[in-house]
C-alpha cells in the first residue's frame, strides 16, 4: 500500500459513555504514536479522508452525522470505532437510540470492542488507509464515488422492504 498524501481523520463522537473517545486519544499518545502513519487529524470534514464515529446514533445526532459525511470529499473511508458505534452497543435498546453508524451511513470498517483498544483502532485504521488507497485508485480508473446518505438511505429501506 503506497499512500500519496497523509490521510486526515475526523473524530465524531455519537451518544455514549466516552470510554471509545478516551482510547482514541491514547492511541495518539506516545505509547501507541498512530500519527506514525501519517494520519492527521482534522476537525473540518470538507478536509477528512476517514471519518472516524464512536458512540451510537441517536435521533438528535443523526441529522448532524449524514451531514458531516455528505460534506467530505470523495473517496472517503468510514470508521465505527467501539460496540456503540458498531451496532448501538448497551444503549441499543434505548428509546432514543437508534443503533450504529451504520444506520444513517455506509460503514467500511468495524472495530469492536468496550471500549475498544487502542491496538485494536490502530488497526482498523490501517484497514480504513488501505480502503481509502483502493477508493482513490477505482476514483482514477473507474470514476468510483461514494453513496450520499440519501442514497444509502434509501438503499437500507429498499433492501429492508
Amino acid at each position: 500500500m503506497r499512500i500519496s498524501r497523509s490521510p486526515w481523520l475526523l473524530h465524531y463522537d455519537g451518544s455514549s459513555c466516552n470510554g471509545c473517545d478516551i482510547e482514541v486519544l491514547a492511541a495518539t499518545t506516545p505509547r501507541f504514536d498512530v500519527e506514525r502513519f501519517g494520519i492527521i487529524n482534522t476537525g473540518n470534514p470538507k478536509h477528512a479522508d476517514i471519518f472516524l464515529c464512536t458512540g451510537g446514533v441517536n435521533v438528535q445526532n443523526q441529522d448532524v452525522v449524514r451531514q458531516i459525511y455528505d460534506q467530505m470529499p470523495d473517496p472517503k473511508v468510514v470508521l465505527a470505532c467501539g460496540i456503540c458505534a458498531c451496532d448501538g452497543g448497551i444503549f441499543k435498546d434505548c428509546y432514543n437510540i437508534l443503533g450504529g453508524t451504520d444506520t444513517v451511513i455506509p460503514v467500511d470498517v468495524y472495530v469492536p470492542g468496550c471500549a475498544v483498544r487502542p491496538e485494536a483502532l490502530i488497526d482498523g485504521v490501517i484497514k480504513a488507509l488501505a480502503i481509502l488507497d483502493d477508493k482513490r485508485k477505482r476514483m482514477k480508473t473507474e470514476g468510483y464515488r461514494s453513496l450520499t446518505s440519501e442514497e444509502y438511505r434509501m438503499k437500507r429501506e429498499t433492501a429492508d422492504a
